[in-house]
């Protein structure tokens, strides 16, 4: 990210002021959500944060809205640039593709888990998420299906009952929602997204461990090959 960009002025993040007292917790957690929701990928500017403006915004001190920054920070959403202020981290394509293949291990991982030790009731709520998007229905409903996406891959990693696998996987995926809920809507991803999570879903059912696991693990490398294909905007 260039330090020499000026910041947009349309892009900052949406931010409602806390009704009571604010702690910092409460600082990060509602300025994570707003970050998580803006398309970051959209363009090529540079979005700065201003942190008294979002103090002003919040009805808070400033301090707590540094030390979130702070958390942000070191968690890779956000990026201090001496003298110029703080900005909000666009990923590179390397940096993309290498979060989606950590990704694909993990939840390749929980997919194993899942023929193993999820219960059917479990298993069945994961077709149920794309029950009304079968018969071609995903073009018309690109925004909810792309939900009904992200949806799906928290699930797989929460129904592995890893603790260790699903805190690994958290802070991760927050960093992968946010280019595919970009990547959805570009190419053929969409209908080959729904096709690919049927078979994934059977494969499930199925109990079939090396079949599920090798279907999620190719179906996010999928993503991976597609950002290093297409994704330009990422450069």
């Amino acid at each position: 990210m260039s330090s020499q960009s000026a910041p947009a002025g349309d892009s900052q993040p949406a931010i409602a002021p806390f009704a009571t007292s604010s702690f910092k917790h409460q600082a990060y957690a509602a300025l994570k959500n707003a970050i998580v929701a803006m398309d970051v990928y959209r363009g090529r500017e540079d979005i700065r944060l201003d942190e008294r403006k979002l103090a002003q915004d919040f009805g808070i001190s400033r301090t707590p809205v540094r030390e979130a920054l702070a958390q942000l920070e070191s968690e890779g959403f956000v990026r201090s640039v001496p003298r110029r202020g703080i900005y909000v981290v666009r990923k590179t394509k390397r940096e993309v593709i290498e979060l989606i293949t950590a990704w694909a291990a993990l939840e390749s991982m929980a997919a194993r888990l899942i023929t193993q030790t999820a219960t059917g009731d479990e298993i069945a709520g994961l077709r149920k998420m794309f029950a009304s998007f079968v018969d071609g229905k995903i073009l018309a409903h690109l925004d909810e299906y792309s939900e009904a996406n992200i949806e799906f891959h928290q699930s797989i990693v929460r129904m592995s009952h890893n603790n260790v696998l699903i805190e690994m996987a958290g802070n991760l995926f927050t960093h992968m929602r946010m280019i595919r809920r970009k990547t959805i809507v570009e190419k053929d991803r969409a209908e080959r997204s729904i096709r690919d999570h049927m078979h994934i879903i059977e494969a499930l059912e199925a109990r079939d461990t090396k079949r599920a696991e090798q279907l999620v693990r190719d179906h996010a490398l999928g993503l991976a090959e597609h950002v290093e294909r297409f994704a330009d905007y990422l450069d």
